[in-house]
């Protein structure tokens, strides 16, 4: 069943049990690329831009009251329907300013609001009065942004260096051999490898919190170009102190909309931060594999916790299944961002034309980020348990403790003891008894592993 609708272009046929009109139908025809709608983060803050518009055009007096009323009404209806993105279908890759996304949600917000006020409720002239997709879809862009990045990925990040800096605390007292160029080097503590994770992804937050600023800020009432026409000049101040009240999240309008409009540089830095974050958990996730390697032929450091079977033909064999999954969450990060800078290089004169990109690929990146560091952190890190036994048989025979005699009988010297512990696949300390006139005793404390981990002389 259909029912026929028109726009400014004619009329259209449109299912009969949609809630969006005409130009959300062309846009379904005009764009079957790829199933992929917009994400419901970016839908939401679709909404909840235009509830604090209509508000703020109410007190304004530039709409009426009563349809000013319905239309705040009938975007809190949307928000708390379990069948929300069965009215948004249309494709990510459309008009790039994603005006078919603005319109669609003009079109279902206003026949929500028609029904629910038996008056007419039309999408243009009252539901995106003061508003064009031009200034609407960057905004969007930013507070589905700040809101993803605070309430979901920043508290997943910092669940993940707790959970590295627990474990760390509770292996400070396990030593290890340190590896560099995946070489025995000198040795460390397992607390101190695992809490290095921790400081790792500390730093991340703090990259990920220096750009939080500059997503509060936003293009709305720069309406088609950036100049405001159509709009009250009060209109965007309102609107973001409603939207504010609404998110927890302090918004304000740009004091020059211009560039946020024009480019997405904000949303590069952010998904710039994000690759940084993806990359940092790639190399904690590649640790655990290695760390895992074996377990009889590789390192066998750690044991990950078996989660299911690694092999339809070998019996018994178990993956690092977790770290694997997160380092592929990782390299689509890196995609992601790769497509986000070609994105916002597509700044034409007042407008960027790839926003729907942006917007879908930075969401995606943080989902993917803040589901991935969780399983990371609860079914890797805080699961693992360590093979001592192994890691003690290889500590006291790695010759790269020779490097504590540096200071006492200089790097050549050590050097030759070093070589020939490895040649004779002796204990260094048995080594350095016959090569030095250092007494056993001191040759022990000399080259204790655990106190070469605490630095110094």
């Amino acid at each position: 069943m259909v029912r026929m609708v028109s726009d400014s272009m004619g009329e259209m046929a449109v299912p009969d049990h949609a809630l969006y009109g005409a130009q959300t139908q062309r846009a379904i025809e005009n764009f079957p690329i790829s199933g992929q709608t917009m994400p419901e983060a970016f839908v939401r803050a679709l909404l909840q831009i235009k509830a604090a518009a209509a508000r703020a055009n109410r007190e304004l007096q530039c709409i009426d009251q009563a349809i000013g009323v319905g239309i705040e009404a009938a975007c809190v209806e949307l928000q708390a329907s379990d069948d929300l993105l069965d009215h948004f279908p249309v494709d990510v890759f459309q008009t790039g300013s994603g005006t078919s996304s603005n319109m669609n949600a003009n079109e279902v917000i206003a026949s929500v609001a028609t029904k629910n006020l038996s008056q007419a409720v039309h999408p243009n002239d009252h539901v995106n009065f003061g508003q064009s997709s031009n200034d609407v879809i960057p905004s969007a862009i930013h507070v589905s942004a700040a809101v993803a990045l605070i309430n979901e990925l920043m508290p997943a990040l910092q669940h993940a260096i707790e959970v590295a800096e627990n474990k760390a605390k509770m292996l400070e007292h396990v030593c290890k051999t340190g590896r560099t160029h995946l070489m025995d080097a000198m040795p460390v503590t397992m607390g101190q490898a695992v809490g290095s994770w921790g400081a790792q992804l500390r730093a991340d937050v703090a990259l990920l919190e220096s750009v939080l600023n500059p997503l509060t800020l936003l293009a709305i009432g720069g309406t088609a170009v950036g100049t405001g026409v159509n709009t009250h000049p009060e209109f965007a101040g309102l609107l973001c102190r409603y939207l504010s009240s609404e998110t927890g999240i302090q918004f304000r309008p740009a004091p020059n909309p211009f560039p946020l409009m024009s480019s997405q540089d904000t949303a590069v830095a952010v998904s710039g931060h994000l690759k940084t974050v993806a990359v940092s958990l790639m190399k904690i996730a590649n640790d655990l594999r290695w760390m895992n390697a074996g377990p009889l032929a590789g390192l066998g450091e750690i044991t990950l916790q078996p989660l299911q079977p690694g092999s339809s033909i070998m019996p018994g064999k178990v993956n690092p299944v977790i770290p694997e999954a997160v380092a592929m969450v990782a390299a689509q990060v890196i995609g992601n961002d790769a497509a986000i800078t070609v994105a916002g290089q597509s700044g034409n004169f007042e407008l960027n034309v790839m926003l729907p990109l942006v917007a879908s690929n930075l969401l995606s990146s943080m989902t993917l980020l803040s589901q991935g560091s969780r399983l990371l952190a609860d079914r890797a890190i805080a699961s693992f348990t360590v093979n001592e036994a192994r890691l003690n048989e290889a500590l006291h025979r790695n010759p790269i403790l020779a490097t504590a005699l540096n200071p006492i009988i200089g790097y050549g010297k050590a050097a030759e003891i070093a070589k020939k512990t490895y040649q004779e696949d002796r204990p260094v300390l048995d080594v350095a008894q016959e090569e030095t006139s250092l007494s056993r005793d001191e040759l022990k404390k000399t080259l204790d592993p655990h106190k070469l981990t605490r630095g110094g002389l």
